[in-house]
């Protein structure tokens, strides 16, 4: 049984897309909606500006570039998935690959997505870091430690066993780090971020993305989606405006959802479809009996 999944944010690099670009009309097509969209030469943001790293401009590139990928999948190679999943904003792919959000909607709402969640906290007031070697429970504790009334730090992603990443007030993060260290962490990095994702700290982009999302469509699913929000499955259409505001503030529950995939609904092939190969290396330390793959360009069209 097999689940595409979809990366999030940081899986962005200059030249991303070009190749699928080149090769594949359907994903020329993916490139101009996007660009007529928004306004914007999608193409050279992708293959030629170091502004592809911006948030704002990094999330909907991301999504372009990942679409543009499962759409030449499909018309490529004759695959039916049985779910789909995204790493935090890879939901937004998941669900344009699931049916129930046309590509044309979803590419304006991670637009704002991107402007709403890089606007939500001053520059320098939040921080995020990754925390290797300890388990769930104790970074959760240290979080909780590491927190005051006015300085909130919390998880942020659960991406595998040992690694989890947390997000909040940048003092808050920074102290947390310091417990971690104290606790016997291998590692603990402070990640180089434009805002504390999946924090309290994004309340206010909340209310300014309900009324992006008021504005939207939602199709009945053709391929069910396992959530970050709560590591289930997931295909109901009224819901998903609430889901895309939950997981705003929510950590990503990235290991529980594929072990949930694995171990509950008998997924042993995982595809990750998109730029780079993040989420493939996770999954290959969540779940050893899995096969894993990636799909980013024509070559890899020959290994899957």
């Amino acid at each position: 049984m097999l689940a595409l999944v979809f990366p999030g944010q940081g899986s962005q690099y200059v030249g991303m897309g070009k190749d699928l670009y080149d090769n594949f009309k359907i994903a020329r097509e993916i490139f101009e909606k996007a660009s007529d969209k928004l306004s914007l030469d999608m193409k050279k943001l992708c293959f030629e500006s170091d502004e592809v790293h911006l948030t704002v401009n990094a999330q909907p590139a991301i999504l372009t570039v990942s679409t543009a990928a499962n759409e030449v999948l499909k018309s490529e190679k004759n695959i039916s998935p049985s779910y789909v999943a995204g790493h935090s904003l890879g939901e937004y792919s998941a669900l344009v690959a699931s049916g129930s959000i046309q590509f044309d909607d979803a590419i304006w709402a991670v637009r704002k997505r991107g402007e709403f969640t890089q606007q939500a906290v001053p520059v320098g007031v939040g921080g995020m870091a990754a925390v290797l070697g300890l388990a769930d429970e104790d970074v959760n504790q240290i979080c909780r430690d590491a927190s005051t009334k006015d300085a909130h730090v919390s998880p942020a992603n659960y991406n595998s066993i040992g690694q989890v990443v947390i997000s909040g007030v940048k003092f808050a993060v920074e102290k947390a780090a310091e417990l971690a260290k104290k606790a016997g962490a291998k590692r603990v990095v402070l990640l180089d971020v434009s805002a504390p994702f999946h924090s309290k700290l994004m309340s206010s982009a909340v209310e300014q993305m309900r009324n992006v999302l008021d504005k939207i469509n939602f199709l009945d699913f053709k391929i069910p989606m396992i959530t970050n929000f709560d590591a289930k499955m997931f295909n109901d259409k009224l819901k998903i405006k609430n889901l895309l505001l939950d997981q705003l503030t929510s950590p990503v529950l990235w290991h529980q959802s594929v072990n949930y995939l694995n171990n509950n609904l008998g997924v042993n092939q995982f595809l990750e479809v998109g730029p780079k190969n993040v989420l493939s290396g996770l999954i290959k330390r969540i779940s050893k009996n899995c096969s894993v793959s990636n799909f980013s360009e024509k070559a890899d069209l020959e290994k899957i």
